[in-house]
């Protein structure tokens, strides 16, 4: 298994509409743990399909040694379907159950195989995932997207694969699950080849395989390690563009004063023809030997100032677009030790589920404190923020909110009119900036040119996500809480690390629900609330460290 790989030659693949999305891309991935990385839409996951067999090249050749396993983003399931359905193991389990009521048909033996320990296996691996308590005769539509997620990937290992395909296995995990996952994956002996956002997880892979202008190219090492790489290519390319830049200058300068020497020296040489009383057919000769010697001196410093720009030109090209968010909102800072949310002996289920309580709830937001809720999938952690938001009333208890706005983003992103433009959206929200001012603040959040004009129903998720940021964080009045829920979701690094740079800005109070750690300590957490079984509780950080 140790010589497992996946071999791309020459790969070549278009939509039916023809739309190219390879061409021509050649690449090997060895044993060990690979994470494919990439901006949205770039084909990360149409890859996957490619080498998974789901998809047809339109050229080329995809070569797996050994047994394939392959995780989806999205599970092809129906509602009726039953754990042991979706492991691939219900077969067995009742060939074992026939042979153990006293049925010896033949049948049941060769279904069997050589998997008689299935069971113990299987209940071996769902316990690695942190999912072991569930039955096997469970319906799948009763249980939350991380344990189906869960579900999905022990099924994968099941098959014993010799090449793993994963795509965005932390999708709907909560934090636990992530890290029963991060713990599995950390002993996987064969090829992984793993698309993903989740820097954590990427940060747990041997090397680092960038989709970039339709290339690959692989960096040894995990995503921190692949992150300075490329900060300090950065700063290499910056540093080009500077001499480059010099150079150009130097040689314009060149140039110039190369003109202005051969001026004079015409000049000087017309005066001493003249006054020699030389012949004209020999004073015509000099005349035009000094025009010549002039004329190459120029094409000279001119083909040094053209390599000079060229030089520059291939600087520039080679380096990548910064994409952070740069602005400063002084209107949200909100003063130390003021008391912007207080909820006192809060009780309150959803249905049949108790999400505060029984005993009552208590919670104080004070100052602009950063902090992250968290907790199980299912514990109520968007619900609580609801409350928080005032959009939605406990069944008992206290609250007092400070005066300043509170802004809330839901995981839907539906904070915006999908039928306005973004500039429109953010005129609505601050009708008393300037257009000029409005049409700037939507360039620090990389909204240009034709790019505002937009609907925001039309926008990518990272997009919506910007267009959102500038509407709520430049609103009038400024809010001064903000609760953020899920925010990462469904953004590809960029857009995270955009998302960070924004609220790096922001000076208020917030309380954000992920599951991402490292976007937790980027975005300066200092406090951690946990939310499980209807009691809300202090942490020290991140499950495993309390």
């Amino acid at each position: 298994m140790s010589d497992a790989r996946i071999v791309c030659s020459n790969l070549s693949f278009s939509w039916p509409d023809d739309t190219p999305v390879f061409t021509g891309l050649s690449f090997s991935v060895p044993a060990g743990r690979t994470g494919l990385v990439a901006p949205n839409g770039a084909g990360k996951s149409t890859l996957l399909r490619l080498i998974a067999g789901e998809l047809t090249p339109t050229a080329g050749s995809v070569a797996v040694d050994g047994v394939l396993g392959y995780l989806p983003q999205t599970l092809p399931l129906t509602r009726d379907m039953t754990v042991a359905q979706l492991l691939g193991i219900a077969p067995l389990l009742a060939a074992l159950e026939a042979i153990e009521s006293g049925d010896t048909a033949e049948e049941h033996f060769t279904t069997i195989g050589s998997e008689w320990d299935i069971e113990e296996r299987t209940r071996a691996q769902l316990d690695r995932l942190g999912i072991g308590e569930l039955s096997f005769t469970r319906p799948l539509h009763t249980l939350s997207g991380g344990q189906v997620v869960s579900l999905g990937l022990a099924a994968q290992l099941l098959r014993r694969p010799d090449v793993l395909l994963l795509d965005e296995p932390t999708n709907n995990l909560d934090l636990e699950a992530r890290h029963k996952l991060y713990d599995v994956l950390g002993d996987w002996k064969g090829c992984l080849l793993l698309v993903g956002h989740d820097r954590a997880l990427l940060d747990r892979m041997d090397r680092i395989a960038e989709l970039h202008a339709g290339e690959i190219a692989f960096h040894g090492g995990n995503f921190t390690e692949y992150e300075e790489a490329v900060r300090a290519a950065r700063e290499v390319v910056e540093k080009n563009i500077r001499n480059a830049e010099q150079e150009v200058k130097r040689e314009k300068r060149e140039l110039q004063q190369a003109r202005e020497r051969a001026a004079r020296r015409a000049s000087t040489a017309a005066r001493n023809l003249g006054n020699a009383g030389l012949p004209k057919i020999f004073a015509g000769t000099m005349k035009r030997n000094a025009q010549e010697s002039a004329g190459r001196a120029h094409e000279t410093h001119a083909a040094r100032v053209e390599a000079a720009r060229t030089k520059l030109d291939s600087a520039e090209r080679a380096i990548r677009t910064e994409h952070r968010i740069a602005v400063q909102l002084p209107r949200t800072r909100v003063p130390a030790g003021r008391t912007v949310f207080l909820g006192e002996d809060l009780r309150h289920r959803f249905g049949a589920r108790t999400v505060l309580g029984p005993d009552g709830t208590d919670l104080a937001i004070r100052g602009p404190e950063r902090i992250a809720l968290t907790g199980p999938n299912g514990a109520g952690k968007s619900t609580l923020l609801r409350i928080v938001h005032g959009d939605l009333a406990p069944d008992s208890g206290e609250i007092t909110r400070a005066e300043g706005r509170v802004a809330y983003l839901s995981q839907r992103l539906d904070l915006l009119d999908p039928d306005r433009t973004v500039a429109e959206n953010l005129a609505a929200a601050a009708p008393g900036l300037p257009d000029s001012d409005r049409m700037n603040l939507l360039a620090r959040f990389l909204f240009r040119g034709s790019r505002v004009q937009l609907p925001v129903g039309v926008l990518s998720g990272g997009e919506r996500l910007r267009a959102t940021l500038a509407c709520v964080l430049f609103a009038e009045p400024a809010p001064q809480l903000l609760l953020l829920d899920e925010p990462t979701n469904n953004l590809d690094l960029v857009g995270v690390e955009q998302l960070e740079s924004a609220l790096d800005a922001y000076e208020g109070a917030f309380v954000v629900v992920s599951h991402d750690e490292r976007f937790l300590r980027e975005i300066g957490v200092r406090r951690w609330l946990r939310l499980s079984e209807g009691s809300l509780h202090e942490i020290a950080g991140p499950p495993g460290t309390d």
